[in-house]
């Protein structure tokens, strides 16, 4: 954490009240010593300083230093202040604490708002009548104008705190979009990595129910029913890991030679795949190569399920500025689908392709085979 960082967190923890009582004790010794250069409301003659003056000051100034956690409190002791500091004629700078306290107000009280603004209006009518009675005789829209004055005090304070409300809004619904979003990626890589796994050990069991006879190739099929679990588990164990806050959140690609290990165990389960790779990936190609091995992974899956024993054919071609992957299957095979399907594999490829900004089409060929076929902009952002 940089020493910035650390200031921020510094800010945030402590509420901003870091400053609260450099402030309260820099207006105090201000106002001590800059004498009638303060608010003046009825217009009484200055009077020099005492020691009311001094407990005037106090009052006014010092509360400030506890007005985040006793807004109305405070406020209170700056009003009761203000009062003795224009019943006496005092006119001190610490006069400017009472807009200060009053934005507090507004800003931090959650409950009764209408009826603390009723009663700040309440309090203030006495005060000018009685100005009015000590003073020179000011004319009552100077009285009109100060508490215009105040009210825009309170209005700044009310925006301070609809602003903050929004932005804490904001701050949840993005925290509830990014949980959200977050979830529907785990939900696609379950998808991926269940469904594929679990469709070829589906045909490799499938298929060992007529090797009774043949012991070799029955064990041949067993194990490979094993191996692929154990695939499983370990594409399994790497996903739920992501769900561990120490663990990294981008999106691992999957090392080299994966996709040719997803081809053979396709192979082992029946289907013949023939496979083309060109080109070399690239060092950083963000999460293309995630969504290319995905694409193969799902296209192979929907092979095996809808039709088993078709020639199928995988192009997988790795350029600097692109990854082109191609997936067909021919109209022979199997009718029936082994397994069933949710139908938001292909779905949730396209999602993460237009997400990269790639392009995927995925259709019916005239001679009835099926091909998916995938452009990613290499270097996309994880």
């Amino acid at each position: 954490m940089t020493g910035l960082q650390r200031i921020q967190d510094l800010w945030r923890r402590s509420g901003a009240r870091v400053w609260y009582v450099p402030l309260a004790l820099g207006l105090f010794g201000a106002s001590l010593v800059y004498h009638s250069n303060g608010t003046d409301v009825g217009g009484l003659p200055n009077r020099p300083f005492d020691a009311l003056a001094v407990v005037a000051i106090a009052l006014q100034s010092l509360p400030l230093a506890g007005r985040r956690r006793w807004p109305v409190l405070c406020f209170a002791l700056v009003s009761a202040g203000f009062a003795l500091d224009q019943l006496r004629g005092y006119h001190t700078l610490a006069g400017i604490a009472l807009p200060i306290g009053l934005i507090s107000v507004a800003a931090q009280l959650e409950h009764h708002r209408r009826t603390t603004a009723i009663a700040l209006t309440a309090a203030y009518v006495p005060l000018a009548v009685a100005l009015d009675a000590i003073g020179p005789g000011e004319p009552p829209s100077e009285y009109v104008m100060f508490y215009v004055a105040v009210a825009l005090a309170w209005g700044v304070g009310t925006w301070l705190r609809t602003t903050r409300a929004a932005e804490a809004e904001r701050r949840r619904r993005v925290a509830e979009d990014t949980r959200t979003a977050e979830r529907a990626r785990i939900a696609r890589e379950l998808h991926d990595v269940v469904t594929h796994h679990v469709t070829a050990m589906v045909v490799q069991a499938e298929a060992a129910r007529y090797l009774t006879a043949a012991p070799d190739r029955l064990d041949q099929s067993l194990t490979a029913v094993t191996d692929t679990g154990r695939r499983a588990i370990t594409d399994l164990r790497h996903l739920l890991n992501l769900l561990n806050p120490d663990h990294g959140t981008e999106a691992t690609p999957p090392p080299v030679g994966r996709l040719l290990t997803l081809v053979e165990q396709t192979r082992r389960a029946g289907q013949p795949v023939e496979f083309t790779e060109e080109g070399t990936p690239a060092e950083s190609t963000g999460s293309a190569d995630l969504v290319a091995y995905r694409v193969v992974q799902e296209s192979l899956t929907n092979a095996l399920k809808y039709a088993h024993g078709s020639a199928t054919s995988v192009r997988v071609r790795h350029r600097d500025e692109e990854i082109t992957v191609e997936v067909s299957t021919d109209r022979t095979g199997s009718k029936v689908p082994l397994t069933g399907g949710s139908g938001r594999g292909l779905a949730g490829l396209r999602e993460r392709v237009d997400v990269l900004g790639g392009d995927f089409h995925a259709g019916r060929q005239p001679d009835g085979g099926f091909t998916v076929r995938v452009r990613i902009p290499a270097r996309s952002p994880s």
